[in-house]
């Protein structure tokens, strides 16, 4: 039954394990977003990094907008900032800003209306005209910022962002649409290597068009990336994608082109397989991305991680001396009116400037957060794992086990992924392992509860007519003792009949006595519950009960002796009532074996009952009808005798050979407890004594001795047995070999 049990678990480990895979393999929306929560978990978990010492920021804070005023600002405060930065010696300078339309804050017009009224004047002063070129000049904005670049000894490396939703581009019309893709003028990925034809057809992220610099300003630098950046679909960013593919082209992100100005303008190679991005390269170093391109970005931390410098403090001299000596500058907005703010694992209000910074840093110090080549396969493994050494080993294990089980598979996995995380930048899988754990110990758990409701329902069925609900609910505790079959065990086994019942049945009428057998089986039952026997059966008129079994219990023997004690009280209780009501007076006698026998379901797989079965078992029937031979009551073996001797008050009877059994046994008769007073009591030595007599053939002293003992004790029977059996071995004595063992000729 138990192997059957486990086969069902397992067999429901293994389905719902091939469930979790099958989901794993296809993509399941809500666990792939718990997943990506999972690593915001170890984000947290994991805590602050330090950052590299590559890369500063310049942000248009709220500071910065109180004292140079709203943005945008005029073009020639973009073109101060970028003259200090190289001022200050910084390397790079990227800028999270693009410039589509030309400055709205030039006075050109002014400039262009003082030149036509000069002209419709017919006014020819060359100092005139010199004067308002040099004006013309200081007014262009545009110029002044293309100038600043241009000068400048740190690269320049503007921004610009691709449109990807019509929605975004449906209000230009055709002319416009081809106008800016006409004008889009950035340099592109020229190392990019297609593995094989249809890898040109692969879905990356594939742009509809631009939102570039003008030409002045685009012209002034060749240096240009896009700082599109896409949040998960909860509206977290965890990557960013360093390359995006507009008309076959490929073109990096402006943290990709940042850090390859910085590092020199070293070749970026792109290679491009059927499945979508394989790898991309810059220089030695290849940065993992997934098959769109995209850089799972290992934030650093908290905002605030990389030093930020207020544009209005630059402007003003008022930064510290060296703050950009050697770095990587990224120039954007981090003021809340701007709106350039995003929802990290660290934080719900993060400057996007912020996050480019940390894709630089990342590739900078090559410390890349990635899921290698085998991550799915361990991942596959681990969801297999988990979920069959569930269902394996919780059949076998108790709940409070099987907690801890699970506790340690559940918190182990996560220690371990958490320390590949930590150390390695690896990232596996957690949900769906650790799911596949609680889902198959909640449904292993569901089920042996449905089935071990079952089984406790048919045990409460099988013996609540035959043990307390003490016993049963002991019982509940292991089922597996219902299965069909036995153990042997060491039990102890009692009969009780009532003396001359055939008798008794012809003499009373039949209602009278049905209802005089109920109400003293029913007493004689409760005497049994009371410590806690098995009723194993009735037999007519007679009572089977079992102790040690199925509820073990060390002390059986003391039980059932016990039991047959008060069984004789509460006898002569009901008798007095009985008296009264005109009823016949009843004996009856009790026999008592302690042995090994066969306890469990005997029957067929439809029909059984829980029983116990032996020689032992045999022998305690035997022992019952022996109380008509000696005028006993309660007869006991000497295999219980060994185990109550120290507990109750026994008298040896004789040593007899049953029917149907060669080895003779020894038989006591139970008077009492040692700790009541009984007037039987006081005649044990003398009849013990006359016993001793009589198996050394002294008939003379053994009936002085029985003859004493039935003075003490005038009902005494088996006194009176014994000076019948010297009488008659005076007459035939026994021959040499006798041994005093007396064999019953009847059951």
């Amino acid at each position: 039954m138990r192997r059957r049990k486990w086969l069902h678990v397992f067999s429901i480990s293994l389905v719902l394990t091939g469930l979790l895979i099958f989901l794993y393999l296809n993509g399941y929306p809500f666990l792939d977003l718990m997943e990506l929560k999972s690593l915001d978990a170890r984000f947290l978990s994991r805590g602050q990094e330090p950052a590299g010492p590559f890369a500063v920021l310049a942000t248009i804070d709220e500071r910065s907008l109180d004292e140079i005023g709203k943005w945008p600002w005029p073009r020639a405060r973009i073109a101060d900032l970028i003259d200090r930065l190289s001022e200050e010696g910084a390397k790079v300078i990227a800028m999270d800003i693009v410039f589509p339309e030309p400055d709205e804050n030039n006075n050109l017009r002014f400039v262009e209306w003082m030149q036509q009224q000069t002209r419709s004047l017919g006014l020819k002063e060359p100092r005139l005209e010199r004067l308002l070129r040099g004006v013309r000049a200081e007014a262009d904005n545009d110029s002044i910022l293309a100038a600043a670049i241009r000068r400048s000894k740190a690269r320049v490396v503007l921004g610009y962002f691709f449109h990807f939703s019509g929605g975004e581009i449906s209000h230009l019309s055709e002319e416009e649409r081809a106008s800016r893709a006409a004008n889009f003028r950035v340099s592109a990925v020229k190392l990019v290597q297609f593995t094989s034809p249809a890898a040109e057809e692969v879905e990356v992220f594939d742009a509809l068009l631009p939102e570039s610099n003008i030409n002045k300003v685009a012209e002034a630098t060749r240096l240009a990336g896009y700082y599109n950046i896409f949040p998960d679909i909860d509206g977290t960013v965890r990557w960013i994608p360093l390359v995006i593919r507009y008309q076959d082209r490929f073109y990096p992100a402006l943290s990709l082109e940042a850090v390859r100005a910085y590092v020199g303008n070293i070749p970026l190679k792109i290679r491009v397989a059927d499945y979508g991005i394989e790898t991309i390269q810059l220089g030695p170093v290849t940065i993992p991305t997934d098959e769109l391109g995209r850089l799972l970005i290992n934030f650093r931390g908290a905002p605030h991680s990389f030093p930020h410098y207020s544009v209005a403090d630059i402007l003003a001299g008022r930064t510290p001396p060296g703050a950009f000596k050697d770095r990587m500058v990224f120039v954007g907005s981090t003021a809340l009116g701007i709106y350039d703010l995003r929802v990290t694992p660290f934080s719900s209000v993060y400057p996007g400037l912020e996050v480019h910074a940390n894709a630089a840093d990342n590739i900078l110090k090559q410390t890349f957060l990635f899921r290698p080549g085998w991550a799915s396969f361990f991942d596959l493994a681990a969801i297999l794992l988990m979920g069959l050494v569930t269902g394996f080993v919780l059949p076998w294990l108790r709940a409070l086990y099987s907690i801890i089980l699970i506790g340690v598979l559940f918190v182990g996995y996560l220690l371990v992924s958490q320390s590949l995380f930590v150390s390695d930048g690896i990232w596996l899988n957690a949900v769906y392992p650790l799911l596949t754990t609680v889902v198959v110990y909640t449904a292993v758990t569901l089920y042996r509860y449905i089935v071990e409701e079952r089984e406790k329902k048919k045990i409460r069925g099988a013996f609540s007519f035959y043990v307390t609900p003490s016993v049963v609910n002991e019982m509940l505790k292991n089922p597996d003792k219902l299965k069909l079959g036995g153990d042997k065990k060491e039990l102890t086994v009692l009969f009780s009949d009532i003396r001359g019942f055939t008798t008794l049945a012809e003499e009373m009428a039949p209602e009278a006595l049905v209802h005089l057998l109920n109400e003293y089986l029913t007493e004689m039952t409760d005497v049994v519950f009371e410590f806690d026997g098995l009723l194993d059966k009735y037999i007519g008129d007679a009572i089977m009960a079992v102790f040690g079994a199925p509820l073990e219990q060390r002390d059986h023997a003391v039980r059932a002796c016990r039991t047959a004690l008060n069984m004789l009280r509460r006898l002569a209780t009901i008798q007095i009532r009985w008296e009264k009501e005109g009823a016949p007076r009843l004996d009856i006698g009790i026999g008592i074996n302690t042995g090994p026998m066969v306890v469990g379901n005997m029957g067929s797989e439809r029909r059984f009952d829980y029983t116990v079965i032996g020689d032992a078992v045999n022998l305690a029937s035997r022992l019952e009808g022996i109380n008509k031979e000696y005028g006993s009551k309660v007869v006991i073996s000497e295999f219980t005798y060994e185990q109550v001797k120290e507990d109750f008050f026994c008298r040896e009877l004789d040593a007899v050979r049953v029917k149907g059994k060669a080895r003779p046994v020894k038989i006591f008769e139970l008077l009492a407890l040692r700790s009541e007073s009984d007037s039987r009591v006081a005649i044990i030595e003398r009849f013990v004594q006359g016993l001793r007599y009589y198996r050394a053939q002294q008939w003379d002293e053994a009936e002085r001795e029985f003859r004493e003992s039935l003075a003490s004790l005038p009902e005494d029977h088996a006194a009176e047995l014994y000076l019948q059996r010297i009488a008659v071995l005076r007459e035939e004595p026994p021959p040499a070999e006798w041994d005093g063992v007396f064999t019953m000729k009847r059951k």
